[in-house]
């Protein structure tokens, strides 16, 4: 599962943020230093950062992120003030995706988190998969929706099947029925989409994707985008989630393109 990081002002703003977040979420890492942050992001999915402009790393947290993780959105959370319409103004000129007010939204600042997160972009840009893919059984879409959430990483379709209390066999046969893809391919397609978010960061090489997101080495990350998308892994920092989808459709797949 992603991460969600987190550099703000006090352990009850973290401990607001923790509840706000679903178990079978992303996890909430409190970082204590930039070295911190910068390993987090070495090491997991980041799915969103929260800042607090009072923090005393704001401005350096903010720099990096910016300038090497452009694509993770930040969320400012502080206990505001009504003379700080000013400091607002300027988070939203730098492109701060959301704001919280401590003492106010602290039941809700999980889900605005969520709203504005990589995963959630993720799932919204890949909203008309299930018709392209020929996806329209009940078991199909809850599976591609395990799919889509899981996407960060090595989804095993064992495992998957488990989950659901069928085999392996069954499973791979019901969801590939009615000319969609088969999991496999499926699951591919979930983790290359994942891999084109992160790299379009500066902040990551195709070896860091490859890490992060557990494939075996960048080749072989390399090797699944050509499968998928008929890119190499650094063609797919230019690329846009449902561009992928798309390419994996047209020639990718055995399913018809659904229109």
């Amino acid at each position: 599962m992603p991460s969600i990081a987190a550099l703000v002002e006090s352990r009850d703003a973290v401990s607001y943020l923790r509840r706000g977040l679903p178990k079978a979420g992303p996890s909430l890492v409190s970082c204590r230093s930039i070295a911190g942050l910068e390993r987090l992001f070495a090491s997991r999915v980041v799915d969103a950062v929260v800042l607090s402009p009072r923090h005393r790393l704001w401005r350096e947290a903010r720099a990096l992120v910016q300038d090497q993780y452009p694509a993770v959105a930040v969320v400012v959370y502080a206990a505001f003030r009504p003379d700080d319409g000013g400091l607002l103004l300027q988070c939203h000129s730098e492109g701060v995706a959301a704001a919280a007010v401590f003492g106010v939204d602290d039941p809700v600042v999980g889900e605005l988190v969520l709203r504005v997160s990589l995963s959630a972009r993720r799932r919204a840009a890949l909203a008309h998969a299930p018709r392209m893919l020929n996806l329209l059984e009940p078991l199909q879409v809850k599976v591609w929706d395990v799919v889509i959430r899981e996407a960060d990483g090595a989804l095993q379709t064992e495992a998957l099947a488990r989950r659901f209390g069928i085999s392996r066999e069954y499973l791979s046969r019901q969801f590939a029925a009615g000319g969609a893809p088969n999991l496999k391919r499926a699951v591919d397609l979930a983790r290359i989409v994942c891999a084109a978010q992160l790299l379009h960061n500066p902040g990551y090489t195709q070896a860091d994707v490859s890490r992060v997101l557990l494939f075996s080495s960048a080749s072989h990350l390399g090797r699944t985008a050509r499968r998928i998308a008929g890119v190499s892994a650094a063609g797919l920092a230019h690329l846009e989630p449902g561009e992928i989808l798309t390419r994996f459709v047209q020639g990718k797949t055995r399913s018809r393109l659904l229109w």
